[in-house]
């Protein structure tokens, strides 16, 4: 039985991006149904937009499989965790002047739009434990995945001295309470990844100890193939939040296996949604309609897709609340 957001947006999303939200929700719960999989990938500032206080509950309750993320969303999820009390909102940051963005600076406050990350409360806080870590991998001669060293860092139980939200409301412990596989393309363009890359740099740290992006393809490469076989699945669709990489890297996947490796039988993504305001024009990948990605080799010609031209902190909450039956 549907709830009563459910239902509300059922009788009064009717036309236009209101109703592409709701066709999209249906075919995504569809996929589920037939015993499909679903990827959905997380870009811009879902974590920061606290997100995660209901992405945890899809992901508790089985309805995404796989998760691509920037670093950014990997990291700010657990900066939320730790700095909640510290983050200053900033509703008027339109009117800011340079001279008001340099006086927050001043403060250690990084501004996300509307949202100011406290830079003392949120990053350093985490690098004092993520780099003994990282060291203590490096010094076994172990090598991890972004996703993973955090991981590590959340079910070690050392940041629960600084919890200041509900640890039900963190995507991020969700997902490693269940090992729920992870791709971050890109991750070096993230905090985390440039206080990495200051401790290489000083010789604290060797890159190798972390892997990197090209073993990220190669992981989800092997994980689409076994994924994707028919006694597992009944194909694996593609829930997108925002453009990006994010999105570009893993739907690549697939004409990679295809085109690539000549995997001839690698099936296209069985559904695909797209989240984003980005407009398209000019050769925007981020705002290209999902018809483009059929000449790509990355979906079907009866592929299910939808794009909702929107604001993905409006929209994906609206849909993950549809597929709770909320």
């Amino acid at each position: 039985m549907k709830g009563s957001i459910s239902q509300f947006i059922e009788k009064y999303y009717l036309h236009f991006n209101a109703a592409s939200l709701v066709d999209a929700a249906k075919a995504y719960e569809a996929q589920l149904a037939k015993g499909s999989k679903m990827l959905v990938s997380l870009a811009g500032a879902m974590s920061t937009a606290e997100l995660g206080k209901i992405f945890a509950e899809i992901i508790r309750q089985d309805k995404v499989h796989i998760i691509s993320c920037t670093g950014a969303n990997l990291e700010e999820d657990l900066m939320n965790l730790v700095a909640h009390s510290h983050y200053k909102r900033v509703p008027n940051y339109r009117d800011l002047t340079p001279k008001d963005e340099w006086e927050l600076l001043e403060k250690g406050l990084n501004r996300v739009t509307d949202t100011c990350i406290p830079e003392e409360e949120a990053f350093r806080r985490l690098q004092a434990h993520i780099f003994q870590i990282w060291k203590d991998a490096e010094d076994k001669g172990e090598r991890y995945f972004p996703h993973e060293f955090m991981y590590k860092l959340l079910l070690s139980g050392v940041l629960e001295q600084y919890y200041e939200i509900d640890i039900k409301d963190s995507w991020m412990f969700a997902a490693a309470e269940k090992n729920l596989p992870i791709v971050v393309p890109g991750w070096e363009d993230s905090t985390m990844g440039n206080i990495f890359a200051s401790y290489v740099i000083k010789g604290e740290l060797k890159a190798s100890t972390m892997k990197s992006g090209i073993e990220y393809m190669a992981f989800l490469a092997d994980w689409y193939t076994q994924n994707a076989a028919p006694e597992v699945s009944n194909g694996i669709g593609f829930f997108q939040i925002g453009g990006g990489i994010a999105g570009d890297f893993p739907i690549c996947v697939v004409p990679m296996l295809y085109q690539d490796l000549e995997r001839t039988d690698t099936p296209f993504w069985s559904y695909f949604c797209q989240i984003s305001d980005s407009t398209t024009s000019y050769g925007s990948y981020s705002g290209a309609v999902p018809n483009e990605k059929i000449t790509w080799g990355k979906l079907d010609i009866d592929t299910p897709k939808f794009i909702i031209e929107s604001d993905a902190t409006i929209v994906a909450p609206l849909i993950f609340a549809y597929l709770l039956d909320m």
